[in-house]
């Protein structure tokens, strides 16, 4: 099996025990088999692949952003060239999608650098562990969230603490 393949089986077929780090072949990124329920350190170029995957996404994402809304000008969708006349309505939407545009760039940029901790956490063998307890993360919710910092219970425990009524 290579790194790229899936690592599920098929419905009736007995799965193969977790993998261990010392029974990587070589040239594999990561443990064949089923999946842990938790987070283990031998999955972790699993979770690197899948920040790398992640992080390039987003940056394409910028690029595109600023190619197309962030860099666009007034004066580009006015004048004598332009199909659109100088209103103050169009100017409006103009200045509205540029700010929108702002806005993603912004949750984007966020979610880079929560991307970019959690592979400083994988070089210095913190990532997969909650910050609260120390105990490893639930390997689904590394899946879903790569960046989670913290276990269910411990993230249920901090928005139950934020909610609370005044």
């Amino acid at each position: 099996m290579t790194a790229r393949q899936s690592t599920k089986t098929k419905p009736g077929t007995k799965a193969s025990p977790p993998a261990t780090a010392a029974a990587l072949e070589p040239g594999q990124k990561w443990p064949g088999g089923e999946k842990p329920a938790v987070y283990s350190p031998e999955w972790k170029e699993y979770f690197r692949d899948l920040i790398l995957r992640k992080r390039l996404e987003i940056l394409h994402e910028l690029s595109y952003l600023r190619e197309t809304s962030m860099e666009t000008t007034a004066d580009q969708y006015s004048g004598d060239n332009s199909t659109y006349s100088y209103h103050m309505a169009d100017q409006g939407t103009d200045a509205g999608e540029r700010e929108k545009a702002f806005l993603f760039a912004s949750r984007e940029g966020k979610m880079l650098r929560l991307l970019d901790q959690a592979l400083e956490r994988i070089e210095n063998g913190t990532y997969g562990y909650c910050q609260e307890t120390g105990a490893p993360i639930e390997f689904k919710r590394l899946e879903a969230i790569p960046h989670a910092r913290l276990c269910i219970a411990a993230k249920k425990r901090h928005e139950e603490e934020n909610n609370l009524p005044e």
